[in-house]
């Protein structure tokens, strides 16, 4: 659908419908468009559950560390001073909450974040209860402090995952949705508006575009609500309450007026970076001089990093593999039944810095596979270098189902034992592939392959060649110890519900 003229468009509830154009200022006026619809309800409401929420789990949380204290001390204490201080204590405790930003949406947008802000909130309210014991005179245990801390940490994180699944849920139904317009329609904002509107877990409903040229151009399948210079109109017609500034789109001048004239009337502004598949975790806003700046932390894979690396690939590895032992038996005994050929297919493929290692698989195709690939290179699923087939004439029976549950994978913790890959890391490509790469690409091979990565947890052949691209260098450049832990996580349930294998 292409929107003309600024602020004519097809706009229900803030999206595309293919009714008649309106004009989206006129129909606001006359009640086409209620108000109502595009009005974020229950957001207030909401910030005060969380922080109810958050007081019980503490309540909860001083209860289970006097019980506890009671099992592991022989020496009796009254309950009389901890209740005291307890109760005297938990009006502080969403203060110092609030004091970390813990009902800041923008700052606990990730998870890694959320769970850093509430170690060190707990920490904060621990001390502040002692202090709040010896106001009182009120002699408490140092042991139900420590263990108040402890589990009124896990409590508040069991607490807030719970709080953030069922915020996810309301949001992908469509509730609890902000209305935001995107000021910019370059490629920057219309990624970030096709990305909000596929994603509406992310709690965003876009309104709109704003342009910043002299002249409105037309774009495609979003509407263009007008001028940034009308931007302060625009968001109080449409009741809209966030302003996300695409930076590459707007001189910093204007962006520095438009963002102080939207704060003023009370309206969330966020402007982006610019940068692309850059953790959020790694940025640092501060002051250079007159100006914020962000810093870009830098990625370590060496020293004690790379060791506890190569340590957890080993652990797991021997571990899998004793543990699979079974499955491996039985399977090779299906293949060898099933069809002739070798029980193990071995394949060349680029590891770490380039070099060429033989990746191990259990064999699911039949013998000449390889001899087979050009006939078939145009019925691929996939786009871009890579072939993925959903019904590869060339996979045995026993095959498919091996494929379906990664069971054709487990040799290549061989792999992982003897140093050629790791248990997470990007897709192992083929040399064939690595020559219709472009040169962004070869940083794939700045890290060892994996048996699991970014690409098989996000959808694996489900995905464009794009996405696989995004989720590799995603990982290349900001990988973690906690982030391969994640991936392991997440691997489990895509392997048994065997999620975009093919």
């Amino acid at each position: 659908m292409i929107f003309h003229e600024g602020r004519v468009g097809y706009v229900v509830d803030g999206d595309i419908d293919a009714s008649e154009p309106i004009d989206v200022r006129d129909s606001i006026k006359t009640g086409t468009v209620p108000r109502s619809r595009i009005r974020v309800h229950g957001s207030r409401t909401a910030k005060y559950a969380v922080v109810f929420a958050d007081v019980g789990a503490i309540a909860v949380s001083m209860c289970l560390a006097a019980w506890a204290r009671d099992r592991l001390v022989t020496s009796p204490e009254p309950l009389g001073p901890m209740v005291k201080t307890g109760l005297a204590s938990l009006l502080i405790w969403p203060i110092v909450f609030g004091r970390y930003r813990l009902y800041t949406t923008a700052a606990i947008s990730s998870a890694s974040s959320e769970v850093t802000r509430v170690v060190h909130a707990m920490a904060a309210g621990v001390v502040l209860t002692g202090v709040t014991s010896l106001v009182l005179a009120q002699a408490v245990s140092r042991v139900w402090l420590l263990l108040l801390m402890v589990l009124g940490a896990l409590a508040v994180l069991a607490e807030r995952g719970a709080t953030r699944g069922f915020f996810r849920r309301a949001r992908e139904r469509g509730r609890l949705q902000r209305p935001v317009i995107v000021v910019g329609t370059n490629a920057e904002a219309l990624g970030i508006a096709q990305m909000l509107r596929d994603d509406p877990s992310l709690g965003f409903r876009v309104l709109g575009l704003l342009d910043c040229s002299n002249t409105i151009h037309e774009v495609p399948e979003v509407p263009v609500l007008g001028h940034w210079h009308d931007a302060v109109q625009i968001v109080d017609d449409l009741d809209a309450t966030g302003v996300i500034i695409a930076t590459s789109a707007i001189d910093t001048g204007t962006a520095n007026r438009l963002a102080r004239d939207l704060i003023e009337i009370g309206c969330h502004v966020e402007l982006t970076s610019g940068l692309v598949d850059i953790s959020a975790d790694r940025l640092l806003p501060h002051p250079l001089g007159t100006r914020p700046v962000v810093y870009v932390e830098p990625i370590r894979r060496f020293g004690w990093r790379a060791v506890a690396k190569r340590g957890f690939d080993l652990l797991l590895a021997v571990f899998l593999l004793i543990v699979t032992l079974p499955i491996l038996i039985v399977s090779i005994v299906l293949i060898k039944l099933d069809s002739k050929g070798p029980l193990f297919f071995t394949q060349p493929r680029l590891g770490r810095n380039g070099v060429i290692f033989g990746v191990r698989k259990l064999r699911t195709m039949v013998v000449g596979a390889e001899r087979m690939l050009d006939e078939l290179r145009d019925q691929s699923d996939a786009d871009g270098p890579l072939f993925k087939m959903r019904n590869d004439p060339r996979v045995t029976r026993v095959g498919r189902t091996l494929r379906r549950l990664s069971i054709d994978e487990l040799p290549q913790l061989w792999n992982v034992v003897v140093g050629d890959m790791s248990i997470v890391g990007p897709r192992p490509a083929l040399p064939a592939e690595a020559e219709l790469w472009t040169d962004e690409m070869g940083a794939r091979l700045r890290v060892k392959p994996g048996i699991t990565g970014m690409w098989q947890v996000s959808g694996r052949s489900a995905l464009s060649f794009e996405d696989y691209v995004r989720n590799d260098l995603y990982y290349v450049d900001n990988w973690t110890l906690l982030t391969d832990l994640a991936i392991v996580a997440k691997t489990v349930p895509v392997v048994f519900l065997g999620r975009g294998a093919c």
